[in-house]
């Protein structure tokens, strides 16, 4: 079933590498090492023969085992359940800070907070693996054992980092909660991991207005009766409630508690759980596991984006989503400085992000493609020279081709490419990515990462070319989620049930004729008018050639006679626009078959991590429950949607 030329070769690319980014890429050096003249050889190698290539990949990345592993891969179980370096020990705090904390590195940056308001933190290595070793000890002195549940409800400030270690080290599972969350959200993830013990802050900021994270954990823990102890960050330090015998600062923990020893972990043992929301029903607990994600992030970072210990790496994120956890398992585990950037791109300036990459020397800065919208809106062009920047990796939607060119042209000054990388917190980062070293075509991909058996399937299952179809995986990889936490059978029937042995991912994608890959939104987003189906994706790039379009979300609604029509909300950059001639436009760049319904509206709704919640657009839309708004943030109200109903 596997297609054999997974890598493109754009006719047309506006990357083009030139000899410094061949030379500096670790994957080609590898694969020079391992004796394959082409990429394509390499990565069939890599799916065909993955005990030869994942020892390799450990090896050359230097993913040190405690005790070596005796087989790559047991899939004994099934193939969604598969169990990865059998017989090894390894510890991801091992990785991410112990080795680290003597040697070259020790007196280097590893962390770096940038918060909202413009505050600025630091560890070095040897500091943060002091602190996370102190840190392990008083989690253990607060009764947290080997296999103990662990909510981290933190902004990204250095503390959050050591906690996820901390609880990595004596073998505690994290779970890192979204900062955003409201108590009920929070609750939720409470209850359903059984948490013993709450790491969170007296408060947080977000376009400088405080956000009460203690207050909404008081209220959380009302009904999650496993929690047993709660430690608060002093961070805004402007006085919470505390509650003598659960509560206690972070910075009233005895100093120097008796240290403890890093727990032998086994490779498959669980991490970390990040919970995502799913399509309906309860959120899923996404179960990562130490050597599997310390595995898949070295991959993604070193192969993909060519990370070395010199790099520094910044990204807005946020615990609860897993690029939090990525920075860390990739960007630590690898000997670079990670820069956990708070809040939003275009405040407390339009220029906030190249601030940033120009205060902390960036190498690699991470972007989503709404934050670079919101960016380029507000007047967002670098003042200075950003210096040591090397490359844009982009990641949690589908980017339009005005915004990409913008980016490539304006910021990057066609000299520092984009590259494109998605996946899923489900297989612990990238599927497809853009590499460096390739030429790109613009808002595009040029290839699956080693080790992943991709391809784009049709309604029947059979590999497509040329139209769009469901992304899926055709093996298994170190990464992928241990299924989901405590419902084995919800994991299955998402991703296992609907072609035997194949992972189906809930992406609609599309590859062309010259083997250029391209996302197309979600599957369950599809739109199908008069039997052709079609992403939303791919009508929001159109629509947003018109310049005077800065955001559009399209979603499908029923029609008795086309099955569905398209509706889109589009959001414009200036007052008295003509609808009329919008609407006009609109037809024009999107085409007469996929016509759009136009409403012109002040916002769409956004997560506070600024990805478009298409579904409750349209259940806004069309009248119908909204379901969980826990991630809404609040400066992009539903409000804004008008109602279908309301119209008639």
């Amino acid at each position: 079933m596997r297609d054999t030329s997974p890598f493109a070769a754009p006719r047309d690319p506006a990357w083009v590498p030139g000899e410094a980014e061949r030379e500096r890429s670790r994957l080609l050096t590898a694969m020079r090492r391992w004796g394959y003249g082409t990429l394509e050889e390499l990565h069939r190698a890599s799916v065909e023969d993955p005990e030869w290539f994942w020892r390799a990949a450990v090896e050359d990345l230097g993913i040190d085992f405690t005790r070596p592993f005796e087989k790559v891969l047991d899939d004994s179980g099934g193939k969604p359940f598969p169990r990865w370096f059998t017989g090894g020990v390894f510890n991801a705090a091992e990785v991410c800070s112990h080795r680290h904390a003597t040697g070259p590195l020790a007196d280097r940056t590893a962390v770096v907070y940038e918060g909202d308001g413009g505050q600025r933190r630091t560890l070095t290595f040897a500091q943060l693996d002091s602190a996370v070793r102190r840190f392990a000890a008083h989690l253990t002195g607060l009764g947290v054992r080997r296999g103990d549940r662990v909510v981290l409800f933190l902004p990204v400030v250095p503390e959050a980092t050591v906690a996820f270690l901390a609880c990595a080290m004596i073998g505690a599972v994290s779970v890192p909660a979204f900062t955003g969350y409201g108590a009920e959200a929070l609750a939720t993830r409470l209850r359903d991991s059984e948490a013993v013990l709450l790491v969170t802050a007296d408060g947080t900021t977000r376009r400088g207005k405080r956000v009460p994270l203690k207050q909404t954990a008081d209220e959380a823990l009302s009904t999650a009766p496993t929690v047993r102890h709660v430690v608060v960050v002093r961070h805004l330090a402007d006085g919470v409630g505390m509650r003598a015998g659960r509560d206690v600062y972070w910075d009233e923990l005895e100093p120097n508690p008796a240290p403890v020893e890093t727990v032998a972990t086994g490779p498959d043992d669980p991490l970390t759980i990040v919970y995502t929301s799913g399509t309906t029903g309860a959120p899923k607990g996404i179960v990562h596991s130490h050597a599997g994600l310390a595995v898949k992030a070295a991959s993604d970072f070193g192969y993909g984006f060519d990370v070395r210990d010199d790099d520094v790496i910044a990204w807005i994120s946020d615990m609860g989503w897993l690029v939090g956890p990525l920075l860390i398992m990739g960007g630590l585990q690898l000997g670079a400085t990670v820069v956990f950037t708070e809040g939003v791109p275009n405040h407390p300036t339009p220029r906030r992000l190249w601030e940033i990459v120009e205060r902390n020397g960036v190498t690699v800065q991470g972007v989503a493609p709404t934050a670079i919208r919101a960016v380029m809106a507000a007047g967002g062009t670098p003042c200075g020279d950003l210096g040591a920047l090397r490359a844009f990796v982009s990641t949690g939607e589908a980017w339009d081709e005005p915004t990409w060119h913008w980016l490539f042209e304006t910021v990057g000054e066609r000299r520092r490419p984009i590259i494109n990388y998605s996946g899923g917190t489900e297989v612990g980062g990238g599927l497809l990515n853009s590499y460096p070293f390739l030429p790109m075509a613009p808002a595009s991909f040029n290839g699956p990462l080693p080790g992943i058996d991709l391809a784009v399937l049709d309604e029947h299952g059979k590999p497509a070319v040329g139209e769009i179809g469901e992304l899926a995986v055709l093996n298994t990889f170190p990464g992928m989620t241990h299924a989901f936490w405590q419902d084995r059978e919800r994991y299955l029937e998402t991703y296992w049930d609907r072609w035997d042995g194949v992972w189906v991912h809930g992406d609609l994608a599309g590859r062309d004729a010259d083997g250029t890959w391209r996302i197309h939104g979600r599957s369950d987003d599809t739109i199908k008018v008069s039997g052709r189906r079609v992403g939303p994706a791919e009508i929001e790039a159109s629509l947003l050639k018109d310049t005077r379009i800065v955001e559009a979300a399209v979603i499908g609604v029923p029609d008795p006679r086309r099955g569905q029509r398209v509706v889109a909300f589009a959001v414009t950059g200036g007052s008295g626009t003509d609808e009329d001639d919008l609407t006009a436009t609109a037809v024009r760049n999107v085409g007469r078959s996929f016509a759009p319904t136009l409403h012109v509206v002040a916002t769409l709704p956004k997560t506070k991590n600024g990805k478009i919640m298409r579904r409750a657009i349209r259940a806004r839309y069309l009248g119908a429950p909204t379901g969980d708004l826990s991630s809404l943030d609040p400066q992009t109200p539903l409000d804004d949607i008008p109602v279908l109903e309301g119209e008639n």
